[in-house]
């Protein structure tokens, strides 16, 4: 039972930064255009990314596709992590480094949440190949 709660902790705290987020990329919040902008991904990589993360924060918190939804978000947020490091920076705009702190819990939850679900997963050595 326990690890059943830790589960769904983990999906709806990376789903939720997942859609708090959206408002700011289908809005063309200037912070999001500028981030984009940096990576040279503006505006198809802002738009493409936040369906990205829409589509991964619902199958997130539809228990038999949590595996798919934590797979997508783990490489977009790979691939935020890796923005930060080489392109944005850790802080970006002043924010005290925040959206690097939620790209990297919602890393952590979605890899956490993969591990959890692993024999779920329609291959991989852990899986009853007989």
């Amino acid at each position: 039972m326990g690890m059943k709660i830790i589960d769904w902790i983990l999906r709806i705290v990376a789903a939720v930064i997942l859609f708090q987020t959206l408002f700011f990329k289908f809005t063309g919040a200037p912070e999001s255009v500028w981030i984009f902008e940096q990576a040279g991904a503006e505006p198809w990589g802002r738009i493409g990314t936040g369906v990205v993360e829409l589509i991964a924060g619902v199958l997130l918190l539809i228990p038999s596709k949590a595996w798919m939804g934590a797979f997508l978000a783990l490489g977009v947020m790979v691939g935020a992590v890796v923005s930060h490091l080489f392109v944005l920076g850790i802080e970006v705009q002043g924010d005290g480094g925040t959206l690097f702190a939620l790209a990297l819990i919602v890393m952590a939850c979605s890899a956490i949440t993969l591990w959890y679900r692993r024999d779920e997963l329609p291959i991989g050595p852990w899986r009853n190949q007989g």
